[in-house]
């Protein structure tokens, strides 16, 4: 009578065991455990730091974010051939991605626009690009080899015949647009082409003058998911929410255009 009780009791502890191993779908073991790398250029950290939160608690998917310079960023993914999502600050970069083979489903977010940034009372006088190549003024640009505005802005100059007189003056150059923004508001320099709306990063020790749309070149920003990413359903899914009602609202709430098809930015897009 005793073995038969001791029997009983460890029939039915195994079967205890064997419901909490296999009675359960194999989905929970994983549940809210799933996560997304997204490559996001440095500029748009904000807005996309707060869409992610959103995003996390909608879905339940972690969204890790890897900020830097788009180029840099480009180089990391073709390195490691891992990740979900890459958004670059121009088009310029998506395009490379996409004729590598990494990008497989995309979609327009909203539009980066090149300004003149200066600190507050603007000292130098800084109105026109033209007045970034007067002798002395101390410029910050972006690193053309490491971030889409500093590419940007090379192509600016360019286009407006001032490039070597404002690289005379050119003091530093920056890895990111937030960095040039802190040369701006730390009075490190007179004034820097970075994009408009990271000025409000800075906005009581930062103005900013615009570029003249015939003189400027509009940037597109894209969003997509790479082509070797382990989560497909939930990066097109992250991919739609960046670029919904809500997602183009958070980046307006941030100084940002959101896009529109046929707008300003697919015209100017083709003078990068």
């Amino acid at each position: 009578m005793k073995k038969t009780a001791i029997l009983a009791v460890i029939i039915l502890f195994c079967s205890v065991i064997a419901h909490g191993c296999i009675g359960k779908p194999a989905q929970s073991s994983t549940e809210g455990t799933e996560s997304l790398l997204v490559y996001c250029g440095a500029g748009m950290k904000k807005p996309m730091d707060e869409i992610g939160s959103q995003f996390e608690q909608k879905y339940g998917v972690k969204v890790i974010c890897n900020y830097a310079g788009s180029g840099h960023l480009l180089n990391q993914i073709e390195l490691a051939q891992n990740g979900d999502v890459y958004q670059p600050g121009a088009m310029y970069y998506s395009t490379i991605a996409r004729d590598k083979g990494f990008i497989d489903y995309e979609k327009s977010v909203a539009y980066h626009v090149p300004a003149i940034v200066v600190p507050k009372g603007n000292p130098a006088n800084i109105t026109y690009l033209n007045d970034l190549a007067t002798p002395g003024v101390r410029v910050a640009l972006g690193d053309p080899d490491v971030c889409a505005i500093g590419r940007l802005a090379d192509k600016i100059l360019e286009k407006n015949g001032v490039k070597d007189a404002v690289l005379d003056n050119t003091v530093v150059y920056g890895t990111t647009a937030n960095a040039l923004i802190l040369y701006v508001s730390g009075g490190d320099v007179d004034a820097a082409i970075t994009w408009e709306e990271t000025a409000l990063f800075a906005p009581n020790e930062t103005a900013v003058t615009a570029i003249p749309v015939e003189e400027n070149i509009i940037q597109t920003i894209l969003i997509g998911t790479l082509t070797f990413s382990e989560n497909n359903e939930s990066a097109e899914e992250f991919v739609d929410f960046v670029t919904s009602d809500y997602g183009k609202a958070v980046y307006e709430k941030y100084g940002f255009t959101p896009y529109m098809q046929g707008d300003v930015g697919d015209i100017n897009e083709t003078g990068r």
